[in-house]
């Protein structure tokens, strides 16, 4: 082998050597940022389950866990639940908004931004307000007509070819004309109904028992399973419709499984809980740079939006004590100066 051969081979090791390492460096990063996020959710989640009406210690609330001392029925029946639909429906939603900000390629790409929950909560609406439906068709419901309305958003912007920013657009004006179909029906509905759907839209978790969190705590967990195995292709389709054809991704069915998906999450937490916005909004988005990762990915996204959702609750069981706040005022709350920050990014860019 010539001189020049091997100074080639020896750069090219280097620089394989190179990218391997940055490689190795990124994905430590990744897995310290996904350990970190994890550990603050459960450290929150801890506290969440000491504070209640009143404070139980941290040793209290360990026996209380293991089913013994006085204290085991609140701990387990009374603020468990509550606690780990905070866990499990912010992961939903921190999954939901990084579904949808993949699809969009836009950090405004989030199911209460495009018109998601404003859908689901029509839905809801119709069921209570106009049919006087049962508690679990208030979800079917909500179910449903979140699911309508991503299909007829995502329908609309197929216009000459998919576009996230018309996409963006078009659920903006879906939204807005939802919110004002949900007001109207509020108004007609008779008091008691109204007052009900107004703190309902509100978005709470308080008083959340196990009866009504089985059963989507399951879809969830399904959901979550199932958008595992969508990773892989999501990671090829953000690199261009060009590069995810010639990989062999079919785009068309690789999206609307995805707004599927999307709105599984969204509308369970919905369906239950009332609208919680801005979660699904933040959450990818603050994952990403704490874990330093190139694209949207789910797994930080959901951690995100578990830690979000519980210390959000447990701020709203704090701030007004002894009298509770819906989470939702909290997330909107904070969610607001979120959104500015992230508008006035946008515009300089």
């Amino acid at each position: 082998m010539s001189t020049t051969g091997t100074t080639r081979s020896a750069a090219g090791s280097a620089a394989g050597s190179s990218v391997v390492g940055g490689i190795d460096a990124v994905t430590r990063r990744v897995r310290l940022g996904c350990l970190l996020l994890g550990l603050a959710a459960l450290g929150v989640a801890f506290v969440a389950l000491c504070q209640g009406a009143t404070w139980t210690s941290p040793a209290q609330t360990l026996q209380g866990l293991l089913g013994r001392g006085d204290q085991s029925f609140v701990i387990t029946q009374w603020r468990l639940p509550q606690v780990t639909a905070g866990l499990v429906f912010g992961a939903a939603l921190g999954l939901a908004g990084a579904v949808f900000q993949n699809l969009t390629r836009n950090p405004l790409g989030s199911p209460d931004v495009i018109g998601l929950d404003a859908g689901a909560w029509t839905g809801a609406l119709v069921v209570v307000a106009l049919l006087g439906g049962t508690s679990a068709q208030l979800a079917g419901g909500a179910v449903l007509a979140g699911t309508a309305t991503a299909l007829v958003v995502y329908l609309l912007s197929l216009k000459e070819g998919f576009s996230g920013l018309r996409l963006v657009v078009i659920g903006i004006a879906v939204n807005a004309m939802l919110t004002a179909v949900n007001s109207w029906i509020v108004l007609r509905a008779d008091l008691d109904v109204a007052i009900a759907a107004t703190a309902w839209s509100a978005g709470s978790l308080n008083g959340t028992g196990w009866d009504e969190v089985t059963v989507p705590f399951a879809v969830v967990a399904g959901v979550a399973l199932l958008l595992a195995t969508q990773s892989r292709t999501m990671h090829q389709a953000a690199l261009g419709d060009e590069v995810a054809v010639t990989t062999g991704v079919r785009l068309g069915t690789h999206r609307l499984t995805l707004v599927v998906l999307g709105v599984a999450c969204t509308a369970t937490v919905t369906a239950v809980a009332g609208p919680i916005v801005f979660v699904a909004l933040a959450a990818p988005q603050i994952g990403r740079r704490v874990t330093g990762s190139a694209g949207v990915p789910l797994l930080p996204a959901a951690l995100t939006g578990a830690l979000l959702l519980v210390t959000a609750d447990l701020l709203a069981q704090v701030l007004t004590r002894p009298v509770p706040l819906p989470v939702g005022v909290v997330t909107t709350a904070l969610g607001g100066i979120y959104l500015i920050w992230l508008l006035v990014k946008e515009v300089r860019r």
